[in-house]
């Protein structure tokens, strides 16, 4: 019998255009405005600028975390990506073409190379459909043969830590959250994409089958060669499982680079107050006063320039007259990689550090 392609590690995947060196998805200037209607006749009254000009890239291999407070546009940036919405600005570049373009890539074809796994792992399966008619519903309408759409089903369920002679025709609601989300993991994986988005894959689990579901997707990642766009609100989480993390407030990234440095350096205001934010079982590191006030501003009415300057200690008049750009600070940065939005982060860096 030979063994599936899903049994062994893709080292080298026919599919890689660029080379290693070409990033995986490309991202420019991607932008999502919502109009808000009211009134007699329903007219376009206000904007909610859920994501405003973002760019960023993700490299072969890697796994890259979003995180921000509720809101700040991380799950609208995923549904962006896999074309569940329409953007109104921007491009997206897979592997070296442009998603949706006349001589890129088609959006169907995209998808076979980019699956997506939600938070809800109930609401995302049929409740009428077994769970491997759920995994291979996607192969057969690709046009893999019904026998094969199921062995592959099967595998998968074995893949991510379920029997299928217990699974395979069991229904949702006969499954626990956990159980649920491993099914969905099994179900992105099956038209064997290239890279992955968890949004907010593990949020409502507990922390046992938490630990269990990121535990798979590491190994899933290894050996089967994935990309990852991670997104959480779990600063923890994001720094287990990501490579890079992008930090995103009110609709714009607002800092980026290397989780390493981001989490021992972080420089933008805004980062640094989430992480001291971050709940602790050490009593000697409890954090007595709040990190931040105030609630994020409305996203129809945001404020001008720096959109975390009204919440920021550091605000100066340039922050409400420019958007600051998501630059390297030019002051001897240890890592030339770790981006900042900030037009005064030399100066808070060594207030932070001589404060």
């Amino acid at each position: 019998m030979t063994p599936s392609p899903l049994q062994q590690p893709r080292t080298v995947d026919a599919r890689d255009r660029g080379g290693p060196a070409q990033p995986l998805l490309m991202v420019e200037h991607l932008t999502k405005h919502f109009p808000v209607r009211g009134g007699l006749l329903n007219r376009q009254v206000a904007t909610v600028q859920a994501v405003d000009d973002i760019s960023f890239s993700v490299r072969k291999g890697e796994t890259l975390g979003i995180v921000g407070e509720s809101g700040c546009g991380k799950s609208t940036t995923a549904r962006l990506l896999m074309r569940l919405m329409q953007p109104d600005a921007g491009s997206v570049v897979f592997d070296g073409d442009q998603v949706g373009a006349k001589r890129g890539i088609a959006v169907s074809d995209m998808r076979r190379q980019m699956q997506m796994v939600f938070q809800d792992s109930y609401t995302s399966l049929n409740p009428r459909m077994t769970m491997a008619e759920s995994i291979a519903y996607a192969p057969r309408m690709h046009g893999l043969p019904r026998k094969q759409a199921y062995e592959r089903a099967e595998s998968l369920l074995s893949r991510v830590g379920l029997n299928p002679r217990q699974y395979a025709r069991r229904y949702p609601h006969e499954l626990s959250g956990g159980q649920r989300q491993r099914v969905n993991i099994a179900r992105a994986l099956a038209l064997e994409p290239r890279l992955v988005i968890l949004d907010e894959a593990v949020a409502a689990l507990d922390k046992s089958v938490e630990a269990q579901v990121l535990n798979l997707l590491a190994d899933l990642k290894q050996s089967l060669n994935l990309t990852y766009v991670f997104i959480s609100h779990d600063l923890n989480v994001v720094e287990y499982m990501s490579d890079r993390v992008m930090v995103m407030y009110l609709g714009r990234v607002v800092e980026a680079g290397p989780v390493d440095e981001i989490y021992r350096h972080p420089r933008h205001p805004y980062t640094r107050a989430l992480f001291a934010s971050k709940p602790t079982l050490d009593p000697d590191r409890r954090t007595t006063e709040m990190p931040l006030t105030g609630d994020p501003p409305n996203p129809i009415n945001p404020p001008s320039g720096c959109r975390f300057r009204t919440r920021c200690q550091f605000a100066q008049p340039k922050c409400a007259e420019t958007a600051p750009a998501l630059v390297a600070p030019f002051n001897g940065a240890a890592d030339p990689t770790h981006l900042v939005a900030c037009h005064i982060a030399e100066a808070q860096a060594a207030t932070v550090h001589h404060g």
